[in-house]
């Protein structure tokens, strides 16, 4: 690093690259350090004032220790935090580059939490400590602790992009403490209680088989409810996994302002897909349906085809398994709210829908079936899915229980002698004693 130049404003001449440090005629103390090379190909030279000459060296010594080490940010314009937030859902996180759900919720969590909170710093004055308080604050005001950390994880990625662009030299959020997560203890359902489920199940004249899909084979909502008949194969009892049911989205489709969400307009118009690949690419997959859910389900095919002929003209073919009685796929809150009500009839606890696809992992491991068939079957892309989903239910610790008592305190067998094998018509013993007494 170069000396000090002189008093009167002007730097003494250094060699082309060399950082430079003067006292300029308005009394402070100027920096200027050669970073590397702009876009256009001119030099990119930063430029730093201070108070004091110790602290205009300690900026200059921080810009070339950056410079050196490779992680220099880029020369133009400063972003704000709330200005990359809103490019990076608009133009990074966004289908097709990321899944609609996903891009969802990161735009919920850029909008409602992150710009209005810490949206007009600038993006490499942000600090770990400002990350801690939008966190804290959150939770102080209502928000549960998965919300927040989904609004830090979000941060986190956002801000990990404009660090591998060069926006930032390093991500605050990388510093900072994570909300604290308590995991939700799940227990699954017991042997007795899905078969009281699905016998409630079985009563309902409409869609009651979707519940036994979820139970039986431990589908997600969304890819039960995607599911086609030209995935189904009931002669070979085979099923397909191939798509995920999205939860609708809707635009107004009225010409005068009807005073509703679009949700609600008369006339609203759907803007989404109905459906997107499976979560995973091991969500693809083919599984074996028991012979219980194959009759059960020529019977729903059966209940759709007199629906089909009821609704006529107003039948709209797409081919579902399970749909509203005009043919249209079903919505996952109708279809959640159905769970919900289906628990109260059948007089169980309450509990998660995606708690089915728990108890069905468990079963499995109930079964004693193999992990990377465990794997197969629930789609999971790592061996690490099988602690979050399978549980130690109370018969697999009554049978482990069961078998180290039996272990332990078997019945203790008195050790029988082994008879004496005759040699030449006489025993060993009395062999034994004849060589004694010629000895």
């Amino acid at each position: 690093m170069a000396k000090r130049g002189s008093d009167d404003g002007e730097a003494k001449r250094r060699p082309n690259g060399e950082s430079s440090i003067y006292q300029g005629a308005d009394g402070k103390w100027h920096g200027r350090v050669t970073m590397g090379v702009k876009d256009d190909g001119t030099p990119d030279r930063r430029h730093v004032e201070r108070k004091t000459e110790t602290e205009v060296i300690r900026a200059v010594r921080a810009l070339e220790r950056q410079r050196d080490s490779g992680k220099v940010r880029k020369a133009g314009s400063f972003w704000t935090v709330a200005k990359w937030l809103m490019f990076w859902i608009e133009n990074i996180a966004c289908p097709p580059n990321v899944k609609p759900n996903t891009a969802d919720g990161y735009r919920v969590a850029v909008k409602v939490h992150l710009i209005p909170g810490i949206g007009a710093h600038r993006l490499e004055k942000l600090t770990p400590e400002h990350i801690e308080k939008l966190m804290r604050k959150m939770q102080d005001g209502g928000s549960a602790a998965g919300t927040a950390h989904q609004a830090f994880r979000t941060l986190r990625t956002a801000l990990n992009e404009a660090e591998r662009r060069g926006h930032l030299t390093k991500n605050p959020v990388l510093l900072a403490k994570s909300p604290r997560l308590s995991e939700k203890e799940v227990e699954p359902y017991s042997v007795e209680e899905v078969q009281r489920i699905l016998a409630q199940a079985a009563q309902r004249p409409r869609n009651g088989t979707r519940w036994a899909i979820a139970l039986a084979l431990g589908l997600r909502q969304g890819e039960v409810l995607g599911l086609r008949w030209e995935n189904i194969d009931l002669e070979k009892k085979s099923l397909r996994v191939r798509k995920n049911r999205l939860r609708p989205k809707y635009a107004h489709g009225c010409t005068d302002p009807c005073g509703k969400k679009s949700g609600y307009c008369p006339r609203r118009k759907q803007i989404n897909k109905d459906t997107d690949d499976t979560k995973s690419r091991a969500g693809r997959r083919v599984m074996g349906i028991p012979d219980e859910v194959v009759t059960l389900l020529r019977a729903h095919k059966d209940t759709q085809d007199k629906e089909r002929r009821t609704a006529a003209q107003l039948w709209e073919d797409g081919g579902w398994v399970f749909t509203t009685p005009i043919g249209r796929a079903l919505n996952p809150n109708t279809d959640y709210h159905e769970w919900k009500k289906l628990l109260k009839d059948a007089c169980v606890r309450d509990a998660r829908l995606h708690d089915a696809r728990h108890t069905a992992a468990t079963v499995l491991m109930l079964l004693g079936i193999q992990e990377r068939a465990v794997m197969d079957v629930m789609g999971w892309a790592t061996t690490g899915m099988a602690a979050r989903y399978q549980h130690v239910s109370d018969p697999v610790r009554a049978n482990i229980a069961d078998r180290v008592g039996g272990l332990i305190w078997q019945p203790v067998k008195a050790a029988e002698a082994p008879a004496a094998e005759p040699v030449a018509g006489v025993s060993r013993s009395q062999l034994r004693r004849k060589l004694r007494r010629r000895g």
